[in-house]
Order: structure tokens, then C-alpha cells, then sequence
């Protein structure tokens, strides 16, 4: 299975440079739909994205029809306030192919007609009734971590790799 984040017409740089260095990490490959609501240049996209940009696989797409015309197959889930099942609810090991969790812009969201199409693939994370959403980012990060979690952190490192797993036995000396 091969794990897609679809951010449609996302506005907020930091954002999406926070997003797309959550992909870099957890191996995901990441989908743009525009119009953006900045340049991939801004400063404020580099500074969250960091030095991990260069290693994130992602494309950007003119409009939601040609992304689906490039993507036909897979799994959509479609991240919303109005969806009645949380990430939890959902069986992602069964997913052979590519796994897509949409999410739309920080403003409006995902448009309801492609919300209707699939509100039995639409998901609500919990939370307190009288708030309307959580931050993107913090949105896209829940949502990937109950896929990675259901299917076993596939191809990801429990281990410490750059400073070694056994930092803190010598620190502690």
C-alpha cells in the first residue's frame, strides 16, 4: 500500500510546508491541487518544510479533473466536518494499492459535491462540538498516523538512526 495526501487548493504555506515534511518522514507522496495560495518558493513553505523538501515525492495538478484522470485507482478518504466516522473507523489493511486522504483548503474545506459522492469514505476527527476544525496540518498528521498505525509503520524506523539508539545510555554516564 502506498500512502497519498491530497491537499485540495491549500492556502496557508506553513501548512503545507508543515504537511509535506510530515510526508517526507512517513514515506508519503503528496498531491497539490491548485489554485495554491502561495508559491512553492515562499520563504515561510522552506522554513517548515526544512532541509526535508528535497526528498518529498510530490506533484501539483491545475484542478481536481486532471488529478483524478492521473490518478484513477485506489482508495480515497476524504477528511471533513462533516463526516460521521472518525480515522478509527476505517480498515485501511486491506488497501492493496495506493491509499489517498483528501483534505481541502483551510477556508471551505473539500467542495460538498465531492463530499456527497463519497460520505461513506468521509471522515470527522472528534472533537469538542462547539469548535469547527483542527489546524491542517495537525489534521493531515492524525489522519496518516491511523494508517500507519492499522498497518504496521511498513518501511519506517523504530530506531534512531542519525545519532544511534543509544543516545541516552550514554548520556545518562
Amino acid at each position: 500500500m502506498r500512502l497519498n495526501v491530497v491537499l485540495y487548493e491549500p492556502e496557508i504555506p506553513q501548512n503545507t510546508g508543515n504537511i509535506m515534511r510530515t510526508c517526507t518522514v512517513w514515506n508519503a507522496r503528496l498531491h497539490l491541487i491548485e489554485p495554491l495560495g502561495f508559491s512553492l518558493d515562499e520563504k515561510h513553505l522552506r522554513r517548515a518544510g526544512m532541509d526535508y523538501i528535497g526528498s518529498l515525492d510530490y506533484t501539483v495538478y491545475p484542478d481536481w479533473q486532471t488529478f483524478l484522470q492521473k490518478n484513477p485507482d485506489g482508495e480515497f478518504y476524504y477528511a471533513t466536518r462533516y463526516g460521521h466516522k472518525a480515522p478509527d473507523a476505517f480498515d485501511y489493511t486491506g488497501a492493496d494499492g495506493e491509499l489517498y486522504l483528501v483534505f481541502g483548503k483551510e477556508s471551505t474545506g473539500i467542495p460538498k459535491d465531492i463530499l456527497r459522492e463519497h460520505i461513506d469514505r468521509c471522515i470527522r476527527i472528534p472533537m469538542r462540538g462547539e469548535f469547527r476544525s483542527l489546524n491542517l496540518s495537525n489534521c493531515v498528521a492524525v489522519c496518516m498516523y491511523e494508517v500507519l498505525r492499522q498497518t504496521g509503520y511498513t518501511d519506517l524506523s523504530r530506531e534512531e538512526q542519525i545519532k544511534g539508539s543509544h543516545v541516552l545510555d550514554q548520556a545518562i554516564k
